[in-house]
């Protein structure tokens, strides 16, 4: 039973990591496309290329919100993920095998991550807002 539970952790844990992944590349992906999109109408004038530049504003906003806090309840899941694992490792005597302190690694490492994902929509916006009050 208990080779199951540390299993099921396990496959948690991927799945974390995959989601999180997923999250991660979309939003920098997203922002780099918006980016060069609203670059390339942020001179025009008439309605069309407007609204469309609007729409990528907002998607932006949207995306890179759902992101830092898909990001957030990621790092939360994680971190209760490894708590029960490090409980189960110490409950059958062999928690010297796993060092705790990764947990602080992952920690960072999400900082990190929410800090590209937030600075490449922050550019993105600024790009475009710039390039179309400018133009």
């Amino acid at each position: 039973m208990i080779e199951r539970v540390h299993e099921h952790i396990l496959d948690e844990l991927k799945t974390n990591t995959r989601t999180d992944t997923i999250f991660i590349i979309t939003a920098i992906i997203l922002n780099i496309v918006a980016a060069s999109i609203n670059a390339t109408i942020a001179e025009g004038s008439d309605l069309s290329d407007t609204l469309i530049f609007v729409i990528f504003i907002v998607l932006v906003l949207v995306i890179n919100t759902a992101v830092f806090f898909g990001l957030n309840r990621g790092k939360q899941t994680r971190q209760k993920l490894l708590d029960g694992l490090i409980r189960l490792y110490k409950d059958q005597e062999v928690s010297g095998y796993y060092d705790s302190s990764i947990l602080s690694s992952y920690n960072f490492r999400y900082i990190l991550f929410t800090i590209v994902v937030l600075t490449t929509g922050i550019a993105a916006l600024a790009i475009s807002i710039i390039l179309k009050v400018l133009a």
